[in-house]
This record gives structure tokens, C-alpha cells and sequence, in this order.
């Protein structure tokens, strides 16, 4: 009964977020908005695919590898890590019909590093080999993206859906950073789209993924790891969105940031559900998009700032 019930669930959502796409693809994107000329210089952008992040003995030869979408000959630019969505059991780094290369394409355009990784799915893995092989993916950016350009000390995760809990969690719960070397430190900000923010004790949907287990769901939830110590946060979601992703699981979440002192904002997007955020988002003038740009921007500001205060003091102490 289980089984069926998240068979059901499963093929449902991925049927509704098929056929929005189908027609979002041929009209919205076909019908265009207005082409507004950008203010800030744009780059041409440079594809590197399917680099392997893991090698180990267990090495996926598919679901271990990331995509690069770099802006062509600049140097020290910021970088978002961004987590395919798919309910952990769907999806790929190349796959929504292209529309993940597209957003990765259109940031890079304007500056922005974009790290596309793979992960392991469900029901070949379950909870915590997702969020692992996206730390692993993180902890290779982290290292080597210097190599191609990018400031390892600028980083934002971002993702959508079941990849936007992927996100949330790797910049709440340390422990998987811990295990790769690194701190919450090396994480400049979070930005979920429409992310699923508590995995619910007693929900079947999340059988196949999380296990019964209430203690593991809890674990998994990024709102029970809300703490001072986290990065900035960017919460988006649609006005339309999924009952796991709407605006009460956002705001809760949100909240739960701000009460513990962290830095976390949230914006509702209007006439917007969980599949047109994303595709629409892939649109320089689009409200997200530009909307993430903004946050990466006043956060790597915020980074130099700190950078050149000792700098700063060292020469008005002389």
C-alpha cells in the first residue's frame, strides 16, 4: 500500500510538472517578454561537462560527474552551486529539457559562475547518500574552482526543489561539510527555489527516500538545524507552489532562521508554481534571476568589505 501510494504521489507530480513544462515551453518562453538591454556588462559563457568530483571504488560513472557554465576569460567571479530538483528519485544535471542549462547559461552571462552537479537517486540510494555526493560535489568546487576562474570564497548553494532541500540542508547541518574538510564558513549564502524544508514524520511520500524512521526525518529537515551560524539565506518560492514548498513551509522555515539570529529573507513570487518558477527563472529579466544576481552581489560586496578592514586598520594604526 505504501509502494502504490508513493508510485502515485511520484507520477502525479512528475506528470503535472511534464505537461506545464510542454506548454510553458512552447508558449510562455515562445511569447517572450520585452527584451531589456542589461546594465552590467555580459560575457560569453563557457561550457566544461561532466567532470568527475568522486572517484572512489563506489564511483558513479554517471551521477558523480558536474557541469561548468563559466563566464568565458574572467577571473575571481562568484560561483553558485546550484542542485537539480526531481523529488530525489528523478533528474539530472542536463535533463528538465535543457532549461538547467539555460539558468546556469544566463548567470554565467552576467558574471556568475554555475556548478550543475549529479547526485545518486532514490531507490537506488536513500537519505543521507544524496546530500553526501552533494557535499563531495561542493568540497570539489570548493578546491578546484580557482583552477577555472572562480572564487572559492564566494560560493552560494542554490537548488530547486528536492534540490533546494539538498541546499538548505548542506548550509544548515555542518556535518556533511565536516566530513569533507570543510565548515559552514566556506558556503557565502543559500538561495532554496521552492524547497521542501521538513521531511513530515507519518508522510508516505517521503517512504522511499527518508525511511520510516522518525529520528532520520528530523535529521534531514533543514529547519531543525536553524542556528546563528549559518550563511545568508535567499528563500524564494511561487504564490502557486506545492503544499511542501508554499509559502507556509517557506515562511516557517524563515522564521525559524530569524529566530536564531541568522541573516534569512523570503520572497513570494506571484503567478508562479513550482514548475514556471524554475523555467521562467532562466530569463535575465525574470524577477528570480534577477533577484538571485542582486543577493550574490551584495554578499560578495559584503566579503571584500571584510577582506579590506584589516587592510584597512593596519594602515590608519600606522
Amino acid at each position: 500500500m505504501k509502494q502504490h501510494q508513493q508510485s502515485v504521489w511520484t507520477e502525479a507530480f512528475f506528470g503535472a510538472c511534464w505537461a506545464l513544462l510542454a506548454i510553458c515551453s512552447t508558449s510562455t518562453l515562445g511569447a517572450a517578454e520585452t527584451p531589456v538591454k542589461a546594465a552590467e556588462p555580459t560575457f560569453e559563457v563557457r561550457k566544461v561537462l561532466d567532470i568527475p568530483y568522486y572517484d572512489g571504488a563506489d564511483a558513479d560513472p554517471v551521477k558523480h560527474k558536474l557541469d561548468l557554465y563559466l563566464p568565458k576569460d574572467q577571473k575571481d567571479f562568484p560561483v553558485i552551486f546550484f542542485v537539480h530538483g526531481g523529488a530525489w528519485r528523478h533528474g539530472d544535471k542536463s535533463s528538465f529539457l535543457g532549461f538547467y542549462g539555460m539558468l546556469a547559461s544566463s548567470w554565467a552571462k552576467h558574471g556568475i559562475g554555475v556548478v550543475l552537479p549529479n547526485y545518486r537517486l532514490s531507490p537506488g540510494v536513500s537519505h543521507p547518500e544524496h546530500i553526501k555526493d552533494v557535499a563531495r560535489a561542493f568540497a570539489w568546487t570548493h578546491q578546484n574552482i580557482g583552477k577555472y576562474g572562480g572564487r572559492s570564497d564566494a560560493i552560494f548553494v542554490s537548488g530547486h526543489s528536492a534540490g533546494g532541500h539538498l541546499a538548505a540542508l548542506l548550509a544548515t547541518d555542518e556535518s556533511y561539510l565536516k566530513d569533507q574538510g570543510l565548515s559552514l564558513k566556506a558556503i557565502q549564502g543559500a538561495i532554496p527555489l521552492s524547497g521542501v524544508y521538513r521531511i513530515a514524520a507519518g508522510s508516505h511520500m517521503y517512504d522511499a527516500m527518508f525511511g520510516e524512521d522518525r529520528h532520520v526525518r528530523r535529521q534531514a529537515s533543514p529547519i531543525n538545524h536553524a542556528s546563528s551560524e549559518v550563511p545568508p539565506f535567499l528563500i524564494i518560492y511561487g504564490d502557486q507552489d506545492l503544499a511542501m514548498c508554499n509559502k507556509q513551509c517557506a515562511e516557517e522555515f524563515c522564521t525559524a532562521l530569524q529566530e536564531h539570529k541568522a541573516s534569512a529573507k523570503s520572497m513570494e513570487v506571484p503567478d508562479r508554481n513550482h514548475v514556471t518558477l524554475l523555467i521562467k527563472a532562466a530569463s535575465d529579466t525574470d524577477p528570480v534571476n534577477k533577484a538571485v544576481r542582486d543577493f550574490i552581489a551584495e554578499h560578495t560586496r559584503e566579503k571584500m568589505a571584510e577582506q579590506q578592514r584589516p587592510i584597512a586598520n593596519g594602515l590608519s594604526a600606522k
